[in-house]
């Protein structure tokens, strides 16, 4: 008790930090419709988006497998199985194939019916996978500290940057990745075309930076550490804490919705902050962590562990029209 007091007084001795109050009149999101993962068990981890075959793919770190998901149907139509840790997943829409990063250090490409037809050896811990809009690479994190770019179409690795710790969240803006590195305490900024690291940021009291998103403009990052629990705004010309909000001590997932930030938490809610500082909390389940909004569909999912019921994917829409994505 005395420890979390301790924390939450350095919480809010910090300059810029504010506590989010709760928000009146209708949450933002509203459920559409739940989707149940059959024969699912343990921890759930990323999610990724085939637009143009409206089916979306969930990676079952615990059970091994990943589910493809049906959005008009509601429901699963395939798997892939006996994967080692399934964490990372993107869907490579030129190519028609899906990427998806493995605890053991696979990353595996299959085509849109689920064969396999390429396998990538990173050596270990293939985590977060991203897609560089810019040229279609696909950079995957990995190891005790490494992004590798591969080529999606010969499935050949292209090239490594290392780091000095296991990367978790990463995001892209053009050339360069900002990327959470918990394991040293930091923040990293590298470019991936020249392959160096530009910056590292350390987190000083914080630590357990997993989930980070990029703001349209790249001015600024938003984070969130898991101890003490807080959400961080960056200013990423100067690498400087610029706001520190009160928030869920187990987020995996962060997505900026215009002005918004959205927090999946896996204490069993969503965290909606909103610009005057308000915050609209959304029920979901215990150790639902693992997310991913789709702008195009303006729609947020949540993928929701076998708890006290059956896995499933929850799909909420975004219920203010006239808002920005």
């Amino acid at each position: 008790m005395v420890r979390g007091l301790l924390w939450g007084a350095a919480l809010l001795a910090l300059p810029g930090c504010s506590v989010a109050q709760p928000a009146t009149g209708p949450a933002p999101f509203a459920l559409a419709q739940t989707v149940a993962l059959p024969e699912t068990k343990g921890r759930i981890d990323h999610l990724a988006i085939d637009l143009a075959g409206r089916r979306l793919f969930v990676a079952e770190i615990a059970n091994g497998t990943v589910d493809a998901i049906d959005l008009d149907a509601g429901k699963v139509v395939g798997r892939i199985s006996g994967l080692s840790e399934p964490q990372g997943v993107a869907w490579l829409p030129q190519q028609r194939e899906l990427v998806v990063a493995c605890g053991d250090g696979t990353v595996h490409f299959y085509t849109a019916d689920r064969r396999e037809v390429a396998r990538i050896d990173l050596g270990a811990d293939a985590d977060n996978v991203r897609v560089d809009t810019r040229n279609g690479h696909v950079i995957v994190g990995y190891g005790s500290g490494g992004l590798a770019t591969i080529d999606p179409v010969t499935h050949r690795v292209l090239a490594r940057l290392a780091l000095t710790g296991h990367p978790e969240g990463f995001r892209l803006f053009g050339a360069i990745a900002y990327v959470n590195v918990p394991d040293r305490g930091a923040v990293m900024t590298a470019d991936i075309d020249r392959g160096v690291v530009l910056a590292r940021w350390p987190t000083g009291l914080h630590r357990l930076n997993f989930p980070l998103a990029v703001d349209s403009t790249g001015k600024t990052i938003t984070l969130a550490y898991r101890l003490p629990a807080a959400l961080a705004t960056i200013d990423t010309a100067t690498g400087r804490t610029t706001e520190l909000r009160s928030a869920c001590g187990d987020a995996d997932d962060l997505f900026l919705i215009g002005s918004r930030v959205v927090l999946v938490c896996g204490a069993g809610h969503v965290d909606v902050y909103e610009t005057n500082g308000a915050r609209y909390r959304i029920p979901t389940v215990g150790g639902a962590r693992t997310g991913l909004y789709v702008p195009e569909l303006r729609t947020l999912f949540v993928a929701a562990p076998a708890r006290n019921g059956p896995a499933a994917l929850w799909e909420f829409r975004l219920n203010r029209p006239n808002e920005s994505h």
